[in-house]
């Protein structure tokens, strides 16, 4: 990496997160449409990954271009897509799925040759879960059966909560965790932060070295280290500067930005790292941090991590007013 090297020239794919990186909720992230038509006039291929399986491709994309965000069916996937790949997987053509989620996640299984039903019965050889507003008891009861008849069984991820307009809701993950505590069998998960998803993606747009992109620590940046691709953290979304200072080792990411945009900025500039203006030192329980000229609190924020991953530290504390500013624009309190 040199000093001229664009964050583009190091890749040949973006693959990128959706709620929290392109968009919010119903609304796009300002300036992310005209970021993914650059990346795209660069010679980067796009893939927009997402962990709902209850959309289809075309749904997604149909969305995304009512954003006004240019967006083609080959350019999405879904964790259903993964999730139906996963369970393809050593079984024979007309195998039974008995499949817990929604009516496009039955459309993946039969795109690939396989059975899919909602009831257990004889001769079911696997079990596929994926996000449903209408899954209730009855889906997860039958799946209990079939999960402990031997059926292998598959979770197109196990996200906790699904972010809505409304708040958090229940996600896929929480009815995971039921059929977990019903059966005591544990799934295959697809969908981030494993790696089949984002495997999936990359493979799809045919890319040697894809950089992922997104807004969580705990699945987009894991899900990127699950799969040995370098990875972008925008602070749009979920994760904090706080959280990001005290993320363990597989939640890390490559590079760190305020936003999108910073894809078509410099590579070196996003590391966590030293910085020039900046000074940062472990002192007992807190990383002291003190302006040497500069005031950009992003640049802040990638030279405290550089220390905090070294260390283990976690808490700040400001040194000079400049970094006491810095640390409250990033959300940090200076513990002095």
């Amino acid at each position: 990496m040199t000093d001229g090297d664009t964050l583009l020239s190091l890749y040949d794919a973006v693959l990128l997160d959706l709620d929290g990186t392109v968009y919010h909720g119903p609304r796009p992230i300002p300036g992310v449409a005209e970021t993914i038509r650059d990346v795209r006039g660069r010679g980067a291929a796009v893939r927009f990954v997402t962990n709902n399986a209850s959309k289809a491709p075309g749904d997604v994309a149909e969305t995304l271009r009512a954003m006004e965000i240019d967006a083609d069916v080959a350019e999405v996937s879904t964790s259903a897509q993964a999730g139906a790949k996963v369970v393809r997987q050593g079984l024979d053509e007309n195998s039974i799925v008995l499949v817990v989620g929604a009516p496009a996640l039955v459309a993946e299984v039969e795109a690939l040759g396989l059975r899919a039903v909602r009831e257990n019965r004889e001769g079911v050889a696997a079990v596929v879960q994926g996000h449903w507003p209408e899954t209730g008891w009855k889906h997860l009861a039958e799946a209990a059966l079939a999960i402990r008849d031997g059926a292998r069984w598959v979770a197109c991820n196990v996200d906790a909560t699904l972010p809505t307009e409304r708040g958090l809701l229940p996600g896929n993950g929480s009815m995971v965790a039921a059929l977990r505590t019903a059966t005591g069998a544990e799934p295959v998960v697809a969908g981030k932060p494993a790696a089949p998803l984002l495997h999936a993606a990359a493979e799809s747009a045919a890319a040697d070295k894809p950089l992922v992109v997104g807004d969580r620590l705990d699945t987009d940046i894991a899900g990127g280290a699950a799969a040995g691709f370098d990875s972008l953290l925008v602070l749009t979304g979920v994760s904090t500067p706080a959280e990001l200072l005290a993320a363990p080792p597989g939640q890390r990411p490559t590079y760190v930005a305020a936003e999108l945009s910073a894809l078509t900025g410099s590579a070196k500039d996003l590391l966590a790292g030293p910085q020039d203006g900046w000074r940062v030192h472990a002192e007992g329980d807190a990383l002291v941090a003190s302006s040497e000229g500069a005031e950009d609190a992003y640049t802040l924020l990638r030279a405290l991590c550089d220390v905090a991953w070294e260390s283990g530290i976690s808490a700040v504390r400001a040194a000079d007013d400049r970094a006491r500013e810095a640390l409250a624009g990033l959300g940090l309190t200076s513990t002095d």
